[in-house]
């Protein structure tokens, strides 16, 4: 039997004897993370399927599987066997979650999840919905974690702290505002459940989660202290002397549970319903205000040392992954070259680079056929060699102390047919479309989407995806609260409208199944343009500069202002990265960015 289709079955038997007829496992951890530690990877250890998004219920008779368009190939081969179905997400005929709970589920039966793992909005939809079917709702039962006898141990990693150089804003500083804000909306203590809204405020990382440099904590901010509950092996003494500076206290990581109890009912805790936990929410007895954390908004705006440090981490990642498709163009024919030993190449192209930290996520690199599933990453099991004709693609970040990055190439492998160079040339065109963009001030990702979406949407094509997503500052590599996307998901964070400093990725794509994908990916700031009667314009300002691969380019497919912009860029990269390159580098990125 497939080990997954016998932890299916091993948890249907423990849901049978706790009376649970539906079993909910979403992939956040207690802080509503997107990406989670191996302690909570209790979605990929009961379906095999390990994929960023994605919530699995197992059923008594069924099981299926939910995630989003960039999963669909992914998560159907590595469902296979295990005896959950893949839902599609957005797709036309796919069921809603909850309906198809309510129809695996008897009246008067009961649905369990860990509610630790849950948002409080879909705690709380989950018991309006299932409710009115007289259904019941049991939240306080780890079923995965009584079956998984090998589970990983949280980290116990050091933390580091992050200078005001860095940051550009005092912890201090950063409190006044929250404070403010809470004073706003009349409440007395803050509960910040979401920990890259927590490292974010108190100006320190650490090593929890692979690839993301953050901590797994909560804090409750009163007006004159703030109580951080984290296991505090991790802090230096550095860390532990700034936090004393700034009122913050130290306590054990699960006493949250028991000590928002005691908080008093005529006092008013501010909680974002998004980002806080449905257990810990249940916990609360105080009156309560649902409101974003303040946190989101600020650590979006990104302060001028915030965007001078990520253009210099830009411009490091820029002049890594140059380098990188360089040796690629060189030797994929001259040596054995395949998706794990380029990863590894441009790994340790990075570490090259003063300040660099860590990959920002997990690499992926994808050859052929493997760069259709949008978040491939390589396996000793999948490896593929790279050959001639063929296109990696490349979609990769660094985190340095100046900030993060999350570009996207696709290089191609000497002489590639023509409908390939129609669709690469396509992906830029929309890139560049979008990139070039003046608006006015106010609008928001699902106004500006179809100007990237154009070009592809005219060759009767579309990705299953956004086109874009804001990113942290060493954090959540997709942060909240703005992104490029022509539809309204409700249960993503995505939609304000643009603000000076949100740092944003443009990444268009063409995807088919069991043959290609193309993706080209930059990474810009949005700043102020003109102000005139008709209001404030804003545009993007570009950060990436890393060549577009000509080879895969049609300059007759083209117009001019398309031309005009790609000559221009090209000269940016060749001023801007060739100081860091080699003779022979160099020779090369200048006929790698000729004009055209």
């Amino acid at each position: 039997m497939n080990k997954n289709a016998a932890r299916v079955a091993e948890l249907r038997k423990l849901m049978k004897d706790r009376g649970i007829d539906a079993y909910i496992i979403p992939s956040a951890d207690y802080h509503q993370s997107e990406y989670v530690s191996a302690h909570f990877k209790a979605r990929e250890y009961m379906t095999g399927f390990n994929g960023s998004q994605g919530t699995a219920v197992i059923a008594m008779n069924d099981a299926g599987l939910w995630t989003d368009g960039r999963y669909f190939t992914q998560a159907r081969n590595q469902l296979e066997g295990s005896g959950v179905r893949l839902m599609k997400l957005h797709v036309e005929g796919t069921p809603e979650l909850t309906d198809w709970i309510k129809d695996n589920v008897p009246a008067g039966g009961t649905v369990g999840f860990d509610g630790r793992t849950v948002s409080v909005k879909d705690g709380r939809r989950y018991m309006e919905v299932f409710g009115a079917e007289g259904i019941s709702i049991e939240s306080s039962m780890d079923l995965v974690g009584e079956i998984w006898n090998d589970r990983p141990a949280l980290s116990v990693k050091p933390c580091f702290y992050l200078e005001e150089k860095w940051t550009g804003e005092s912890t201090a500083h950063k409190l006044s505002r929250v404070r403010a804000k809470m004073d706003e909306c009349g409440a007395d203590v803050h509960i910040i459940a979401a920990i890259d809204d927590v490292c974010w405020l108190l100006n320190f990382r650490g090593d929890d989660i692979d690839f993301f440099p953050l901590v797994l904590c909560y804090a409750a901010v009163y007006m004159d202290h703030v109580d951080l509950y984290m296991d505090e092996r991790k802090l230096n003494d550095e860390i532990r002397a700034h936090f004393a500076e700034d009122g913050v206290i130290l306590k054990p990581y699960n006493d949250i549970y028991e000590d928002v109890k005691k908080i008093p009912e005529n006092m008013t805790a501010l909680i974002d319903p998004a980002r806080f936990n449905h257990e810990l929410a249940c916990s609360l007895k105080c009156r309560k205000v649902e409101d974003h954390n303040p946190t989101v908004l600020m650590k979006a705006m990104k302060n001028p040392v915030e965007i001078k440090n990520i253009k210099n981490a830009e411009l490091k990642d820029s002049v890594a992954l140059t380098k990188f498709i360089f040796w690629v163009k060189n030797n994929y024919d001259k040596m054995r070259i395949t998706e794990l030993s380029a990863s590894e190449k441009l790994t340790s192209l990075r570490r090259e680079q003063e300040g660099y930290i860590r990959d920002s996520f997990a690499p992926l690199q994808a050859y052929g056929e493997h760069a259709a599933m949008m978040h491939y990453a390589p396996t000793p099991e999948t490896d593929a060699v790279l050959k001639e004709g063929g296109m990696l693609l490349s979609d990769t970040g660094g985190g340095y102390y100046e900030g993060s990055t999350d570009i996207t190439r696709t290089t191609v492998l000497g002489h590639i047919e023509p409908r390939l160079k129609k669709y690469y040339t396509a992906v830029f065109r929309a890139g560049q479309h979008l990139a070039a963009a003046k608006f006015l001030y106010g609008n928001h990702g699902w106004s500006l989407d179809v100007l990237c979406r154009q070009p592809i949407w005219d060759l009767g094509l579309d990705y299953q995806c956004g086109t874009g997503h804001g990113f942290g500052y060493l954090g959540c590599i997709h942060e909240p609260p703005t992104g490029f996307r022509w539809y309204v998901v409700a249960e993503r964070d995505e939609h304000h409208q643009f603000e000076e400093g949100m740092c944003v990725t443009i990444e268009p794509g063409i995807y088919e199944e069991g043959d290609f994908g193309i993706r080209i990916e930059n990474n810009v700031v949005t700043v102020k343009d003109e102000k005139n009667k008709y209001g404030q314009f804003m545009r993007f300002d570009m950060m990436t500069f890393v060549p577009i691969d000509l080879d895969a380019i049609d300059p007759e497919e083209l117009t001019r202002s398309e031309r005009e912009w790609l000559n221009d860029y090209h000269r940016q990269c060749r001023e801007k990265l060739g100081p860091f390159m080699t003779d022979e580098e160099n020779e090369w990125l200048k006929e790698y960015t000729r004009e055209i």
